[in-house]
C-alpha cells in the first residue's frame, strides 16, 4: 500500500467526535476512495460504502432522497445489518457531487448524529456553487493531490532516516553529499516520468515498464478530458479545448493562456471562458497560477484574473504527452531539449500539494518570475525561479525584482539540478528536490 500523508489527519478527524462531516475533495484517480476505505475499515467494525455515481447511473436509489428518514430507509436496504451506532459505524458517501442535494443533507445527518459520516468527490467547488443550501459550518473539506515527491520516495523504499537527513540539510541550507545527491536526483527524474497518480506509481513499481506506464497515463489524460467536459453539455468542446491546450501553452515562452487562441476567434476575452477555467480548476485536473504585477503581502489583493497560467495536475501526464516512451529526454541531459515546462510543472504540483496558493510575477518591463508564494512567518512574498539547465545563475527578471525595495523581499529561491546550496545577494540556490520541503 502506498503511504499517504493525509491518512493520519483523516484518522484524527474521524476519531475526534467533531461536530462536522469530513469531505475529501480532489481530482479523480488521486486515491480518495482508496484512502477513505483503508482508514474506514481500519477504524470502524461497520464500514458502509455507497458510490453515488454508480447509483446515479444505475438504480438511482438515492436520487429522490430528501429527508433523513428517507436516507436511513435507503441505507438499510443496502447495509441494514451494518447500521450500528456512531462509534462503530462509518457511512462513506463516495462521488457525492453526483447528488448535490445530499451535500445539503449532510447538515441534517450530522445534527441527528446517528452514525459517523465521510464523503468524497470531485468538482465539489462547482457543485457547491450550484447547491441551493450550502451546508456552511457542517463540513470540513480536505484536499487530496497526487503523491508528492516525498511520498514517491517513500514508495520507492527511501527510509525515514534518509528523509530526516535530507530535511535537516534543507533546513540548515546545506548540501547533500555527492552520492546521496545523485540518488535523490535520479529518483526525482523518475518522478518526472511517473508523476504521482497512485495507479501510475504502482505500475512503475510493479513493472518498470515505460510502455505500460505511458499507456495508463494516456488513458487517464483522455478520461480527464472527457470527464471534465461532460459537466456542461453546451460548452464541452470549449472545456476540452482549454484542457488540451495546456501542454502547448507551457511550451510557449510566456506559458500563459491566451483567450483568442482557444477557438481561434479575434476579440475573445478571458471572461468569455471563465466557466471553462472554473470547471477544470475545480475538477482538480488543472492548477491555476495567477499573475501579480505588484507583489505585496497579501497577494490576493492584487492578483490579476485575466492573466493566468494553467498546469496539468500531474507531471507524469505532461512528460507522457511531450515525450511519450522516450525516457532519455528526461533522464539524460540533452542540450537540445528544454525541460523548463516540465520542471515548472513539477514545482507547481508540489507547492499545491503543500497548500500554497500560487502566483507569478508579470511585468512587461522587468520580465516574469515563475512563482510567488506567501511567507506567513515574515509576512512577505517569496519569489521562486525554476531552472532546468546549467545556466541557473542567469535570472535577470529575479535580479530586477530584488532591486525594488518596495517589495520587502526577505528571501528568494532558485531551484535547479545543481547539488550545492549557496546564498548570494539575497538568493538561495537549492537543488530541485528540496522543493518537497518548501
Amino acid at each position: 500500500m502506498l503511504y499517504r500523508k493525509i491518512q493520519l489527519p483523516i484518522e484524527r478527524f474521524l476519531t475526534s467526535n467533531s461536530n462536522k462531516i469530513l469531505v475529501l475533495d480532489g481530482a479523480r484517480q488521486v486515491g480518495k476512495t482508496f484512502i477513505i476505505r483503508h482508514v474506514g475499515q481500519k477504524l470502524f467494525p461497520n464500514f458502509i460504502e455507497i458510490n453515488l455515481k454508480e447509483d446515479a447511473e444505475g438504480d438511482r436509489a438515492f436520487a429522490r432522497v430528501h429527508t433523513v428518514k428517507d436516507f436511513y430507509l435507503r441505507l438499510s436496504v443496502i447495509a441494514g445489518q451494518k447500521m450500528g451506532n456512531k462509534s462503530d459505524t462509518l457511512v462513506f458517501l463516495d462521488e457525492i457531487q453526483s447528488y448535490p442535494h445530499l451535500l445539503t443533507m449532510l447538515k441534517f445527518l450530522k445534527d441527528e448524529d446517528r452514525f459517523t459520516y465521510v464523503a468524497s468527490g470531485s468538482l465539489l467547488g462547482v457543485t457547491l456553487s450550484k447547491t441551493a443550501s450550502i451546508p456552511i459550518g457542517s463540513i470540513e473539506t480536505y484536499h487530496l493531490y497526487p503523491l508528492d515527491f516525498e511520498e514517491f520516495l517513500i514508495a520507492n523504499g527511501v527510509g525515514q532516516e534518509v528523509l530526516n537527513h535530507i530535511h535537516d540539510c534543507f533546513a540548515n541550507r546545506t548540501s547533500l553529499d555527492e552520492t546521496l545527491h545523485r540518488l535523490i536526483l535520479d529518483k526525482f527524474k523518475r518522478y518526472l516520468l511517473c508523476g504521482g497518480l497512485p495507479d501510475a506509481v504502482n505500475t512503475l513499481l510493479d513493472t518498470d515498464n515505460i510502455v505500460q506506464l505511458r499507456r495508463l497515463q494516456h488513458e487517464i489524460h483522455a478520461y480527464y478530458g472527457a470527464d471534465a467536459s461532460q459537466y456542461d453539455a453546451n460548452n464541452r468542446l470549449k472545456i476540452r479545448r482549454v484542457y488540451d491546450m495546456i501542454p502547448s501553452n507551457l511550451e510557449n515562452k510566456r506559458k500563459r493562456v491566451f483567450a483568442n487562441k482557444i477557438e481561434g476567434k479575434i476579440g475573445k476575452r478571458f471572461s468569455d471562458y471563465a466557466e471553462e477555467f472554473d470547471y477544470l480548476i475545480s475538477a482538480g485536473i488543472a492548477l491555476e497560477v495567477k499573475a501579480i504585477s505588484q507583489p505585496r503581502f497579501p497577494m490576493l489583493e492584487s492578483s490579476q484574473k485575466n492573466l493566468l497560467k494553467l498546469y496539468l495536475n500531474d507531471v507524469g501526464i505532461l512528460t507522457c504527452l511531450l515525450y511519450d516512451r522516450n525516457i532519455s529526454a528526461v533522464i539524460d541531459d540533452f542540450k537540445s531539449i528544454n525541460l523548463g515546462s516540465v520542471y515548472e510543472s513539477v514545482v507547481a504540483q508540489e507547492l499545491f500539494a503543500h497548500c500554497h496558493q500560487l502566483y507569478y510575477y508579470d511585468n512587461k518591463k522587468h520580465g516574469e518570475i515563475d512563482f510567488l508564494i506567501e511567507d506567513f512567518d515574515s509576512l512577505s512574498v517569496m519569489p521562486i525561479e525554476v531552472k532546468s539547465g546549467k545556466d541557473y545563475r542567469v535570472h535577470s527578471a529575479l535580479d530586477n525584482f530584488l532591486r525594488n525595495p518596495d517589495y520587502h523581499i526577505k528571501e528568494a529561491i532558485v531551484l535547479s539540478n545543481n547539488r550545492e546550496v549557496t546564498i548570494q545577494n539575497g538568493i538561495t540556490y537549492l537543488p530541485i528536490y528540496y522543493v518537497m520541503f518548501l
